[in-house]
């Protein structure tokens, strides 16, 4: 995958924008999640989004197209939910490893498609991994400060399983994404290490925690430094954030860290924060506006939008990043060694 870090040192990349957003365009029913297969399944299915990958893979390669001729270079698989921890919720454990598979491979097919059409711009697939709905660190019973909702190994495993469907499907990068707990995600780190060892293989890994409120810290407590120094001994490709905040209020955050790593520096934010009816208004251009902030400071090596952002907020992105640098941090590099 060297290619992905050449491509890094040529430009800003462009990661893509919200699949639960153009999901929501849909109005897929229940029937719809449902499909042929899985019409007597004895749990309701509706807003089971990876499923769709199974039972509507045509809407699911749509909107990967569409990133992409918005200018992506990046594209998420639709796997934010795959873990048999998170699809206990739908007693859909045992299909964790077809929904990772059948997601790389859908995502991957796009963009094998789109780098025939413009071979100087290869497109890449980055396996969405998300932080499940459980906490390691913490406890989420206020009585009982000591219990947890799961194990770390647990975490490793469920992890693991999700890594392996998704290295087969064909994704150049794996994404750890929206971390509100630094433990979860060093159990997702592990089991990538895990899998790289036994395969012997190197897969770039992407980590983007999240920030969740305005104190600046993510749930479990670390500021964004913090939570840098927590994760810098693994080799990452990229560290960032994502998701919680709009543009402007992550700033500070990409700020903290920009000048302390040599990782690339990663951020996709919300559309804004959301409105009385959870909706997200931001439009491309007043996104558009902040993110230049971003370019304009040297922050950032590779940017996307996250909850409530749709291609037409990707396609202004794209095209301010095209007039910018990306952030240098090979000084970085000779500094400290």
């Amino acid at each position: 995958m060297s290619d992905i870090r050449k491509a890094l040192k040529e430009r800003i990349l462009v990661l893509d924008g919200a699949m639960g957003t153009m999901l929501q365009a849909y109005k897929f029913t229940e029937e719809d999640f449902r499909g042929e297969r899985f019409k007597d399944y004895p749990t309701p299915l509706q807003g089971n989004n990876d499923l769709l990958s199974i039972t509507q893979p045509e809407a699911i390669k749509t909107i990967h197209a569409k990133y992409f001729e918005a200018g992506a270079d990046i594209i998420e698989t639709n796997t934010f939910s795959g873990t048999t921890i998170a699809m206990a919720d739908y007693q859909m454990e045992d299909l964790v490893y077809e929904l990772n598979y059948e997601s790389a491979k859908i995502a991957k097919e796009v963009a094998v498609e789109f780098t025939k059409k413009e071979p100087h711009k290869p497109r890449f697939v980055a396996g969405s991994i998300g932080p499940t709905n459980r906490t390691a660190s913490m406890s989420p019973d206020v009585n009982d400060p000591g219990y947890r909702a799961v194990t770390f190994n647990e975490l490793r495993i469920a992890y693991k399983q999700q890594v392996e469907a998704l290295m087969d499907g064909g994704a150049d990068i794996l994404l750890v994404e929206t971390v509100f707990d630094t433990l979860n995600a060093k159990a997702a780190l592990f089991a990538i290490e895990e899998v790289k060892d036994e395969r012997n293989l190197d897969i770039p890994v992407m980590l983007s925690g999240t920030i969740t409120d305005a104190s600046g810290r993510t749930l479990s407590g670390q500021t964004a430094e913090a939570f840098l120094i927590s994760v810098s001994h693994i080799p990452l490709l990229s560290v960032g954030f994502n998701c919680a905040l709009g543009a402007n209020l992550l700033q500070p955050h990409l700020e903290a860290i920009a000048n302390k790593t040599e990782f690339a520096i990663s951020a996709h934010p919300n559309a804004g924060l959301p409105n009385a009816f959870g909706e997200y208004d931001e439009s491309p251009e007043e996104m558009g506006e902040q993110i230049e902030a971003y370019l304009k400071k040297n922050l950032i090596n590779i940017i996307g939008g996250c909850c409530g952002t749709s291609p037409e907020h990707i396609r202004v992105i794209a095209n301010i990043a095209a007039k910018y640098k990306p952030r240098r941090h090979t000084e970085l590099v000779s500094a400290s060694h």
